[in-house]
């Protein structure tokens, strides 16, 4: 039988959480690439604008919750990158912008520094 310390089994979920939203953005950045390679009206930009949203939408709530272990500073900033990527989202979606690259590169740094 197997005993771990409480600091263990939380860092080990810890690190399987930041994976886990590693891998997601992951899905979101390659969601994002083939739109902007197959236009702001396409099927794939719609896919990648909705899954953009939905996704943002858990990570901000997610960050909004007390008991999220973040420094309150990060978590702050998290939370406005992520309320500003759900806007340009949604201004591709309403034809007020054309390109996904700028979301493109914002959601690569964060996943990026997931890894850290």
């Amino acid at each position: 039988m197997y005993q771990f310390s409480y600091a263990e089994v939380t860092q080990d979920s810890s690190a399987t959480a930041r994976e886990r939203e590693r891998e997601a953005l992951d899905r979101m950045v390659d969601a994002l690439k083939h739109a902007e390679a197959a236009g702001p009206r396409s099927r794939e930009a719609i896919d990648a604008i909705y899954l953009t949203r939905n996704l943002w939408s858990v990570l901000v709530e997610d960050l909004a919750t007390p008991g999220n272990a973040l420094p309150d500073e990060l978590r702050a900033s998290l939370i406005s990158i992520g309320l500003w990527i759900m806007r340009e989202a949604e201004a591709i979606r309403l034809g007020q912008r054309e390109s996904f690259s700028t979301m493109i590169e914002v959601t690569t740094m964060i996943r990026d520094g997931l890894g850290e």
